[in-house]
């Protein structure tokens, strides 16, 4: 199973990554910005299948990681989003295990 303060750690830099990208298109600090990244924050929600955890925020799909290894991913491995239900299979985007990912408020780096 996935370490919490592996997923713990994905979430604080989307959220991160997203304090940043507001920060730089409005004032930092300003009350609009704030109540922005609050509700961003707030809109961050996790749900568990059988093969993936899926990340949303508020509601979009941002990713999904993979729970077990089977066939050419490894626990941890982050992958795109397809659809609402279902995550790109091409190519992992990193390991949140590993460490050293890229990502994105927006979702996982592409390739």
């Amino acid at each position: 199973m996935i370490n919490k303060k592996h997923l713990d750690a994905l979430i604080e830099a989307i959220k991160d990554d997203y304090k940043i990208s507001t920060n730089n298109r409005k004032s930092p600090g300003n009350e609009y910005s704030d109540s922005m990244i609050k509700a961003f924050n707030e809109g961050i929600t996790i749900s568990e299948g059988s093969k993936y955890i899926k990340i949303m925020t508020e509601r979009c799909v941002w990713g999904f990681i993979v729970k077990n290894t089977f066939g050419k991913f490894v626990e941890g491995d982050i992958l795109l989003a397809a659809n609402f239900k279902a995550p790109a299979t091409n190519k992992a985007r990193g390991n949140i295990v590993d460490g050293g990912y890229k990502i994105r408020w927006t979702g996982p780096n592409y390739l």
